[in-house]
């Protein structure tokens, strides 16, 4: 294997790394930032340092992206599906940024992946993709939504008797710990789906195996290119999530950040599962929303999310498909 192509592999999946914490900081921030619980850059200052510590709380969700998604032939023609899958997520997480769309980073690499594995006449784990990414892409939404509403409801009958500005003042404090839960969820996911594929390189190129520890160097810098990503900022997803869907107050914020927060936790530890903290914390903020009034939340908005969310992974498939025939005519 020509180190050369390795390396530049390694280097493009941190380039997915950066894009995923930009594309993605709103995740985090975005209720804490429109509830003012927080400035944006002490907001974001948090959060790239929270991402960078969650990244070595596990390695479940890692080995999910290796190992249980598809099957990856050693040599050139392996780097070829690898890299097209990680330059097809490069260009959509850019095109629904600049759209200001929150879809999912997480989706748009699985996507990649199925999308160059097909066309490169790779197997692909259906049963794992199906167990691992397309159930929790429509469970954790669901559940989203509906412990985002409980979470309220039940602050909202705790806090009932409560002088209302000492409750926001309160829960404005209380929005940066529930914030840096999310970004420290974020870190644990996110940062883990990088070290995957660069696990996954690592085999292709034949200098790791798998079932091998994690090298501390692929944790250090895919946490590390996600948390300047993240301080990078996406401020248009931003704006989304923090205004477009309802304006949350801070008690809403709360609510929506620690639902996120538990979800992504629980998915990690117990089922090992890649989920999108994208789809998690914009149902929650639904869920949060919909205590107050149903049509508190801007349904339009929303609907143009989630249909956002159906077409990333055959989107991005699509991407990552043309840039394998690409590499297969010019390289391979």
């Amino acid at each position: 294997m020509d180190t050369f192509v390795l390396t530049l592999t390694i280097l493009v999946a941190l380039g997915f790394a950066y894009t995923n914490g930009f594309h993605d900081s709103a995740n985090a921030i975005a209720t804490s930032v429109s509830t003012r619980a927080l400035t944006p850059r002490a907001a974001l200052a948090m959060a790239a340092v929270m991402n960078l510590a969650g990244a070595f709380l596990g390695s479940g969700v890692a080995k999910t992206v290796s190992e249980g998604l598809i099957e990856t032939p050693t040599g050139n023609k392996g780097m070829g599906i690898l890299f097209a899958a990680l330059l097809g997520a490069i260009v959509w997480n850019l095109v629904t940024w600049y759209f200001g769309l929150p879809s999912s980073s997480s989706h748009a690499l699985f996507g990649g992946l199925v999308g160059a594995a097909l066309a490169g006449g790779t197997a692909v784990h259906w049963n794992g993709v199906l167990d691992k990414v397309v159930t929790p892409m429509f469970l954790s939404p669901v559940v989203g939504l509906i412990v985002g509403y409980l979470v309220m409801t039940l602050i909202m009958w705790i806090f009932r008797r409560t002088n209302p500005h000492k409750a926001k003042r309160g829960f404005r404090i209380a929005q940066t710990v529930s914030a840096a839960g999310m970004a420290l969820g974020h870190g644990l996911q996110d940062a883990q789906k990088t070290m995957g594929v660069v696990v996954m390189a690592l085999v292709i190129g034949g200098v790791e195996t798998y079932g091998d520890p994690i090298p501390v160097w692929v944790k250090l810098i895919s946490a590390l290119m996600l948390s300047l990503g993240t301080y990078a900022g996406g401020w248009r997803i931003m704006r989304t999530l923090g205004r477009k869907i309802i304006e949350l107050d801070p008690p809403q914020g709360f609510a929506a950040e620690a639902t996120g927060a538990s979800i992504m936790f629980g998915t990690a530890f117990l089922f090992k599962a890649p989920i999108s903290t994208t789809h998690v914390i914009t149902s929650a903020i639904m869920g949060v929303g919909a205590t107050k009034r149903v049509n508190a939340v801007r349904w339009g908005v929303a609907k143009n999310i989630v249909l956002g969310w159906f077409i990333t992974m055959p989107a991005a498939a699509l991407v990552s498909a043309f840039v394998f025939w690409l590499i297969n005519l010019a390289f391979l």
